[in-house]
């Protein structure tokens, strides 16, 4: 890290190992010994729900980012830290091991455990905004006081998907249709002089045979695909209320050295 001013981190883009963007810096941690930027605190989740504290050892400025040598699971697993007390050693140590830094070692501002005890450096966050404190020596005469606002909004995720999948069955189809056949009829008819003749043609007595060719009809089946309808997926949109909240905090001021009669005035 090149950086020695904590103002200038402030509010920087927070890139990850991957190039996704993991949050915005929110405050920065300063080594006691030698002041420099050791630790930053990053906001990430929806709206800055979620902070996690970064080495800065194994991090480096580019493009006005900052970019750390960490991924998303990274920050959101690392151990808790109180924004409002002191990193102490322990915690120190703790988020060392977490991401795989060598504590101690080289690039690392950090001296060692026991040292650091001795010697009572436990690292303070450093807020790099410029306050409104009648203390303080770039504001007024008044006091700011400012609390926080919860701001709710939606982000849309996917729960699921839905497919059409077409597979085909087989099954057994029974229809009634008429079926005609020829059957065989004996018919007799007297003679009569109108067909004499031919009653009598040939000789009168002799063998002979006749045949009558007989018809019957068999039903047959012919299988034919015919489209029949057209299914699509379609999709709406249902809207619900769904109830959310949140911890926000404010600042109280409260008075000191003023009488009574001030204060009802």
């Amino acid at each position: 890290m090149t950086i020695s001013d904590p103002s200038e981190l402030h509010g920087m883009t927070v890139i990850g190992q991957d190039g996704k963007r993991l949050g915005k810096v929110d405050g920065v941690y300063l080594d006691n010994e030698t002041q420099r930027p050791a630790w930053a605190a990053v906001k990430s989740g929806m709206f800055g729900s979620h902070v996690s504290l970064v080495p800065l050892a194994a991090a480096d400025t580019a493009d006005g980012d900052l970019k750390v040598p960490f991924d998303e699971n990274a920050l959101s697993s690392a151990p808790h830290h109180d924004p409002d007390r002191e990193l102490s050693a322990q915690d120190e140590v703790e988020l060392f091991r977490h991401y795989g830094v060598p504590y101690g070692g080289e690039g690392v501002t950090a001296p060692d455990a026991t040292d650091r005890r001795a010697a009572g450096t436990d690292r303070g966050r450093v807020d790099t905004a410029v306050g409104h404190d009648t203390s303080g020596p770039t504001t007024d005469d008044a006091m700011t006081r400012s609390e926080e606002h919860l701001r709710v909004g939606t982000e849309t995720t996917e729960v699921g998907r839905a497919r059409l999948r077409k597979y085909v069955v087989t099954e057994n189809v029974t229809q009634t249709v008429p079926v005609s056949h020829e059957e065989v009829r004996i018919e007799r008819e007297p003679v009569t002089g109108a067909d004499l003749g031919d009653a009598v043609d040939g000789p009168s007595i002799s063998e002979e045979e006749h045949e009558v060719t007989l018809h019957a009809e068999r039903p047959v089946t012919e299988v034919e695909a015919v489209p029949v309808e057209r299914i699509r997926l379609g999709k709406e949109t249902v809207t619900e209320d769904e109830q959310v909240s949140g911890e926000v905090r404010k600042e109280q001021i409260e008075t000191s050295g003023v009488q009574e009669s001030d204060r009802d005035r």
